[in-house]
Order: C-alpha cells, then sequence, then structure tokens
C-alpha cells in the first residue's frame, strides 16, 4: 500500500487558514518529532503552468493536476499542502494558487501577493515555475509574478536566505546557459526596480535568495525525457538543509514541533497587512512553544510519584540523601526541558528555563525547609539526651570540657546533614540554613545552661551530703566513747550515738 502524503487544503481562495486540517496533518505525520531536521518547499507560477503535475512528480504526492480536456482553468485554488514521499529530511511541498487566473481576474493581485508572502517567509526552497519562452519578453506573464515575489520578499522577516529554484518549462533548442544568462538580466533589472524604492536600495539581490536556474521538456510532447529529468531534479531534494543542498544556507532553521503555529501567525500577519519586520515568527513561535514546554514540565514534576511520596515522607520524619534525590528529580525535568527546547532561539530559551527552574525551586523549598528542621531537632533531642548522661557522670573540671564537646559534636552532625541536604540547582537559599543553624545554637546555649545549673546543683548536693555524712560519724563516735568511758554498756551507747548522729545529719541538711 502506498504512504499517504497526507494533502489537504492549508488555506482557502478565501483567504481562511485551516487549523484543524493543520493539526491533524501535525499529528498523522509525526511533524513534532522532526526537530529542525525537515524542509518546506513552496511552487509559485502563472496558472496553468504545470504547478502541480511538478510537484507530484518530485515528491510523489497527489495534488490535483489540470486535466487538458477541461480547459486550461483554475486546478488548484488557495494554499494545499502535502508529506514528501520518500525524501530525508522530512520535506513538506506546499502548492500555491497560480497567478494571473482568468477567475481570479483584476481582483486577484490581493490573494497573490499575500500567498506570495506567505510562501517567502515559511519556505525554505521557493520553485518559480515558468515558461521557457516567457524569457526576455518585456510583457511576459511571469513578470508581475516576479515583482511580487520581490517585492515581498523586501517585506518578509527571515534572517537567512530564501533559495529560488527557477524551473523553466518547455525548454527550447536556446542552450540553458543563455537562458540562465538572460533570465538573470531580468531578474536582476526587476530586482533593481523594487530596491530602487525602498530602504534596501543598495542591497543586492543575492543578500536575499540563492537563485538556481533549470529547465525541462515539455511534459506533454516529451514525457519520458519530462520524466526522467524530474528523476534527476528529485536527487536535488535529498539531504536539502544539509551544506551545499538546496536550502544549506538556512540559518535560522525553526522546529518542526512550532511550525503549525508559525504558519498561523505568519498567515495572520500577512492577512492584515502589518509591518513583518516586527515581531518576527521565530521569535514569536519560540516564545510560545517553549513557555509551553516549561507549563507542561512543571505540572510533572508536582505529580511526580518519587517527589509526592519523598513529601510524605518529610511530614514524619527525614528523608536520607534528600539532597541528591530532589537535585536528581529537577535535573530530570530541566533536562527534558532543555531537549525539548533546544533549537528554540537562545535567550528566549534560556529566559524560560531560569523561570521554570525558579519555579520548580519554588515547588520543592518547603521539603527542605521541612528538612532543615528534622534535622535540628534530631541535634537537639541527641544533645539533650547526652548531656543528661554527661551530668551523671562528669565531675570537676571535666565537665565543661565534656559539654562543649557534645555540642561541637551535634552541630557538626547537622551541619553534614545540611549538606546532604543540599540542592544542587540552588544557591540562595543559604539564608534557609543559616537561620535553622543560628536557631539551633540558640537552643544549644539554651540547654547548656540549664545543664550547668542542673550540674550545679548536683554538686552541691553532693558536698552537702559529704559534710552531713561526716559530721553524723563523728558525733556517733564521740557520743559512742563518752558514753561508755563513764561506764555505759556498749549496746547502749551505740544506740544512743547513732540517734544523735541522725539528729545532726537532719539538723545540717536543714540549715545548710
Amino acid at each position: 500500500m502506498a504512504e499517504d502524503c497526507c494533502s489537504f487544503q492549508l488555506i482557502s481562495g478565501d483567504g481562511v487558514l485551516n487549523r484543524e486540517g493543520l493539526e491533524n496533518f501535525s499529528r498523522t505525520t509525526n511533524l513534532s518529532q522532526r526537530g529542525v531536521s525537515y524542509a518546506v518547499v513552496a511552487i509559485m507560477g502563472p496558472q496553468s503552468g504545470g504547478k502541480s503535475t511538478l510537484l507530484n512528480k518530485l515528491f510523489q504526492t497527489n495534488f490535483r493536476m489540470m486535466d487538458a480536456d477541461d480547459g486550461r482553468t483554475q486546478t488548484t485554488q488557495g494554499i494545499w499542502i502535502a508529506k514528501g514521499i520518500g525524501i530525508e529530511p522530512f520535506t513538506i511541498a506546499i502548492d500555491v494558487e497560480g497567478s494571473d487566473s482568468r477567475e481570479r481576474g483584476q481582483n486577484g493581485a490581493t490573494f497573490e501577493k499575500q500567498s506570495a508572502l506567505f510562501a517567502l517567509a515559511i519556505a525554505d526552497i521557493v520553485i518559480i515555475n515558468m515558461w521557457c519562452h516567457d524569457i526576455g519578453r518585456e510583457h511576459a506573464a511571469s513578470r508581475p509574478l516576479l515583482k511580487t515575489v520581490f517585492e515581498a520578499m523586501t517585506r518578509s522577516f527571515r534572517s537567512s536566505k530564501t533559495s529560488l529554484l527557477f524551473v523553466l518549462r518547455d525548454q527550447t533548442m536556446t542552450p540553458l546557459e543563455l537562458l540562465q544568462r538572460l533570465l538573470r538580466q531580468d531578474i536582476e533589472r526587476i530586482w533593481a526596480a523594487i530596491a530602487h524604492a525602498d530602504v534596501h536600495k543598495r542591497t543586492p539581490l543575492d543578500e536575499f535568495f540563492n537563485v538556481e536556474i533549470t529547465a525541462l521538456p515539455s511534459y506533454e510532447l516529451e514525457e519520458m525525457k519530462f520524466t526522467e529529468q524530474v528523476a534527476r531534479l528529485r536527487q536535488r531534494f535529498f539531504l536539502s538543509t544539509s551544506r551545499g543542498g538546496l536550502a544549506g544556507d538556512r540559518k535560522d532553521g525553526q522546529p518542526a514541533s512550532g511550525l503549525p503555529l508559525r504558519a498561523q501567525q505568519i498567515w495572520e500577519t500577512v492577512k492584515k497587512n502589518k509591518d513583518l519586520d516586527l515581531p518576527p515568527p521565530q521569535v514569536l513561535v519560540a516564545t510560545f512553544r517553549c513557555e509551553q514546554i516549561a507549563k507542561e514540565k512543571l505540572s510533572r514534576l508536582k505529580l511526580d510519584e518519587t517527589w509526592l511520596a519523598m513529601g510524605e515522607a518529610l511530614k514524619s520524619g527525614p528523608v536520607s540523601e534528600l539532597g541528591e534525590k530532589l537535585s536528581s528529580i529537577l535535573e530530570n525535568y530541566l533536562c527534558q526541558y532543555d531537549k525539548e527546547a533546544i533549537n528554540y532561539e537562545e535567550s528566549i530559551r534560556n529566559e524560560n528555563r531560569r523561570k521554570l527552574e525558579a519555579k520548580a525551586l519554588k515547588v520543592v523549598r518547603p521539603a527542605y525547609a521541612a528538612m532543615l528542621q528534622h534535622l535540628r531537632s534530631i541535634a537537639l533531642k541527641s544533645l539533650q539526651t547526652r548531656l543528661e548522661t554527661t551530668v551523671k557522670e562528669a565531675s570537676g573540671d571535666g565537665f565543661e570540657a565534656a559539654v562543649d564537646s557534645c555540642c561541637q559534636s551535634r552541630m557538626r552532625k547537622f551541619e553534614r546533614g545540611c549538606e546532604d541536604a543540599a540542592i544542587r540547582q540552588v544557591n540562595d537559599w543559604v539564608y534557609l540554613e543559616v537561620n535553622v543553624r543560628e536557631s539551633l545554637r540558640r537552643d544549644i546555649e539554651t540547654l547548656k545552661s540549664e545543664k550547668k545549673a542542673e550540674y550545679e546543683e548536683l554538686i552541691k548536693a553532693q558536698k552537702i551530703k559529704k559534710v552531713s555524712d561526716g559530721a553524723g560519724i563523728l558525733v556517733r563516735v564521740g557520743v559512742a566513747a563518752s558514753l561508755m568511758a563513764v561506764g555505759c554498756d556498749p549496746v547502749t551507747a551505740t544506740a544512743v550515738a547513732l540517734a544523735a548522729s541522725t539528729s545532726t545529719k537532719r539538723l545540717i541538711d536543714k540549715n545548710i
């Protein structure tokens, strides 16, 4: 089964752009997946000059062709589009309604100029299909067309050259070299007349165009020879955007994903007859697409399962390797943005990347802040437990050193935790860590003061106990010895001495 070229009418004869058809064409041909590896070829020329036939032979499309039995009437109305078959890079063929048609008459000039400007603005290669016998004729049918093309080009917004491929139909016995020289002279004269009254007065033609000229025999009289030469011409469209190709000088290649929007914007601008220098369509498309890509990546980040699971886990406690995990998630979506936006204008692409990064960091910032608070709480609890043990174990001058060592150890552990929680894409969240660290320092100082007070009370109690115990012993020994010295029996003396010792200790404890 032959591959479908997906042809459809892009712009009607009344100038209405078929948005639905354009979107369907984009989906069906996977246009958005082509990157900048694609070319757009448009054909222009007088009515009934065999434009559709030539496109069909070159690109295996199925544009409607004129039936000679019906007379030389208008076949193509408006602007049609199709996918070239069997050509790399992906090539889009645009069939433009013929100029100088009887059907449009004198009122057709507006649409002719609009369609010419549209073709020049969107196509990398424009085929000018003209009769060989028109070369050198002052009033030939192709001269108004060339004038229209050049007038349109002086108003166009392309920043790179358009390739003009002149195809001379029904070649005569005149040598091609002579035809080429005569046509170039005609082209230069027409350009000089157009540019003379324009800002491009001293701008040479080759600043705008790469011009190539070829000729074909009559399709009706020499069909086999015509087909053979068209087959050779078809080869020129392979690798057309590579160096040396027909569109090899293209500098502002826009991603294929933006082509539908660009076509709409160009046609709307052309229809309104606006100054076509501002704003450039590549800027409009780049702005729209980069914003669209960034918005889509941010939405995906917010719904990322790994991110949501981390956010949920942080509600109850710290998450190990938080910084690395968050950095990887952010890097993933930023890389996706870079990949999809790589072919758009650099300054616009970078600006939207910065905005995406800022919005993404705003999403994950609460998680980072929560992690810092968890680290602070863990440090405080650990320090409190350790200091309670230190109060019980330490004695003398060693207590102060032990407390300071504990505090420094917990602070270092907190700082290591902050380093692990740090996000690679962040360079202005230092204040968050500083604030939490200072809060932790204050809490540590408060805890140190409390534990020092506890320690001092403990030492005081221990000293009192020693004094009390010592006094009690002295009283007991003294009383017992005195009683036995006066003849009291040992049992009674011991009992009385013990009672005196207990009373003495109570008295000391009460008054010290």
